[in-house]
């Protein structure tokens, strides 16, 4: 199982507490010392919009490189793309709404117009040899519409995969799926990749209401081996009402090597990490295995 660390971005975005560069770069770099080899390092958008990503530029020109790790950077537009080139990231993930009012309220311009700056973008990045996946946000429900049309999460889908996109990222933005919709979803998505080449399948699940574990393995389930996750459990889109953070990477690891899975990760570092960062917010982080710790040994003469 490849698990795409996130906290650096997604996890620091909605935060109240402004890190500083120096402390987003040792999170990504203990990151990198617990097993993670693709991190979702920084996004470049409007510092205004999300003051938490002002210093991107700065913290790529301070992460630690190595051939065997993958800094991404998250664009909304092509102005994103062109500063993550320049920012030299390793690949790049572009975030592209399925819901027209959501993408009006996140980025001020609908569905299908980003929709096709998606496809443009991941032209690009094809052209110069980058990297390039494409995450449909609100893929399983919109706070401002509700219930969204899985044909056209399947239509995105598709529209990604002809555009050139090596991955295709199904996010639960406001966390509201469940395992139900998860599985029919991905089994609408997997009968219409059938039979051709197209994008490998990632999922991006949100803990809101305390389904985004479930979620995680019913997509597991259906063969999805790329889930995104965040140390500590922090996290949310500031666009999303309520939001109370991503699948923590620690209990991800837990539930997936207990069941047999190899992620490659060390728990026992991702748990000081979360510790590490937990203080650094000033507060308890959401996940529970900073808490719990991992399965205990034995005790003594039992």
């Amino acid at each position: 199982m490849e698990i795409i660390e996130v906290s650096p971005r997604d996890g620091l975005q909605n935060e109240a507490v402004l890190l500083p560069t120096k402390t987003k770069v040792e999170l990504i770099g203990r990151a990198v010392d617990a097993g993670a080899r693709r991190i979702e390092a920084v996004s470049f958008v409007r510092p205004d919009a999300v003051p938490a990503m002002a210093d991107a530029e700065a913290v790529m020109a301070r992460v630690r490189r190595r051939p065997d790790v993958s800094y991404i950077g998250l664009v909304l537009n092509r102005r994103g793309f062109d500063r993550a080139r320049e920012s030299a990231v390793d690949e790049i993930n572009v975030v592209v709404p399925v819901s027209e009012t959501f993408s009006r309220r996140n980025q001020n311009a609908g569905a299908e117009s980003l929709m096709t700056m998606a496809e443009e973008v991941a032209e690009r990045a094809a052209g110069i040899g980058l990297p390039c996946s494409i995450t449909l946000a609100v893929a399983f429900g919109c706070p401002f519409e509700g219930e969204v049309d899985p044909e056209r999460v399947v239509e995105f889908s598709m529209r990604a995969a002809r555009a050139g996109a090596r991955e295709v990222a199904l996010a639960d933005t406001i966390g509201v799926a469940v395992p139900a919709q998860v599985r029919s979803t991905l089994t609408a998505l997997r009968a219409e990749f059938a039979g051709r080449p197209g994008p490998l399948l990632r999922t991006h699940f949100h803990n809101t209401r305390n389904t985004g574990y479930a979620n995680a393995i019913a997509a597991v389930d259906l063969g999805v081996t790329r889930l995104d996750a965040s140390i500590g459990g922090v996290g949310g889109c500031p666009f999303a009402p309520q939001a109370t953070g991503n699948i923590a990477t620690e209990d991800l690891v837990y539930l997936l090597e207990r069941s047999g899975f190899e992620t490659g990760l060390d728990l026992d570092r991702l748990i000081e990490t979360a510790r590490f960062l937990g203080e650094a917010l000033g507060r308890l982080v959401p996940a529970l295995l900073p808490r719990a710790g991992g399965f205990p040994a034995p005790a003594a003469g039992v």
